[in-house]
């Protein structure tokens, strides 16, 4: 600070001393009167660089066609960003240790930021904490909130379960037995959609007969529906809580010759997801918005690692609305979702 006074060359010693003095106490005063741009968590917000190069990652829990849309919101992000380079990675298979080994690979790489979406966010709290000391770190698509992530951006998967649990109970106005199908139970968005079914279903007649996992295994997880059709001949209506849980569900009820008398609900929007909801083989599906999960999570990372902390929130999540889909709405929303898959 003292180099942007002018001090006369003739000021007396004392009077220099005296404004030396007065520096240092203005020094030691309360600052928050002059951080600039403080955020709600005290964070100073420094002046934004837009201009600042950035080498970004963006991590899935696994390879389903659900991810080639998010794709396409982070390839439009960095074509409006030329400063922006986004490493998009697919574990294969969709396991946490697999998971781990591109995390510490980015990390390595000295990535400014990276976007996860956690396999088992319980066990990886160490490792997302431990790329945190290095890198930005965001959650995308299912959250660990008790890590050290910067932020989430995603749906509210337990109002989403909520949203679902209400569809089967309109399917199934006098009760039934349901199964439901997801790839890992202890991923978060699976534990959080789950939750908001069971908690629609409470008090009704509708009740979850058991809960089938296929660890992302497309072919396992027609088996899986295959199998309950043979084994609980009673049941009402099968669910699907992974994006590739209704395209499996419902070829193994064609293949039954069961559509209509097997009700399907289910989450995304995979290409057969939405023959079988224009068709009226399946009921209802809760549609995100994984394009903005690609989109905004780079957008923001950029934002947020160029000065402009504002853009977290200070619940430190950005929730992206659901909502759902039935037959008369799907040619609308296909043709949007196609536009956007276009690029």
């Amino acid at each position: 600070m003292l180099s942007t006074m002018k001090l006369k060359s003739f000021a007396a010693p004392f009077t220099l001393g005296l404004a030396i003095v007065g520096l240092a106490l203005a020094g030691c005063g309360d600052k928050s009167s002059t951080t600039p741009n403080a955020t709600a968590s005290g964070t100073a917000t420094a002046p934004a660089d837009p201009n600042k190069k950035l080498h970004l990652a963006f991590v899935t829990n696994n390879a389903s066609d659900y991810w080639t849309i998010v794709r396409k919101g982070v390839e439009k992000a960095e074509a409006e960003d030329k400063n922006v380079q986004v490493d998009f990675e697919l574990p294969k298979p969709p396991e946490a240790a697999d998971q781990k080994t591109i995390i510490e690979n980015m990390v390595t790489k000295n990535v400014d930021g990276i976007a996860i979406s956690p396999v088992d966010a319980k066990n990886e709290k160490d490792l997302i904490n431990d790329a945190a000391k290095k890198t930005l770190v965001f959650t995308q698509d299912s959250d660990a909130a008790d890590s050290d992530r910067v932020c989430y951006i995603g749906t509210d998967n337990h109002a989403a379960g909520v949203k679902l649990g209400e569809e089967i109970k309109k399917s199934l106005p006098n009760g039934g037995k349901i199964v439901i199908f997801v790839g890992q139970l202890d991923a978060q968005n699976a534990m959080d959609r789950i939750g908001g079914v069971e908690e629609a279903l409470k008090g009704s007649n509708v009740t979850i007969a058991d809960k089938r996992t296929d660890n992302a295994d497309h072919a396992k997880a027609k088996t899986n529906a295959s199998d309950i059709l043979t084994s609980m001949p009673d049941v009402a209506a099968l669910v699907g809580i992974w994006s590739y849980n209704g395209p499996a569900i419902l070829s193994a009820v064609e293949d039954a010759k069961k559509i209509g008398k097997v009700k399907i609900l289910c989450f995304d929007e995979e290409n057969d997801t939405l023959r079988g909801v224009k068709a009226g083989s399946i009921d209802a599906t809760i549609v995100q918005q994984p394009y903005e999960f690609g989109y905004q999570g780079v957008q923001l990372m950029a934002k947020y690692l160029r000065g402009d902390k504002t853009v977290v929130p200070a619940e430190k999540k950005v929730i992206i609305d659901t909502k759902v889909l039935h037959k008369d709405d799907v040619d609308a929303f296909k043709a949007d979702l196609d536009k956007k898959r276009a690029g």
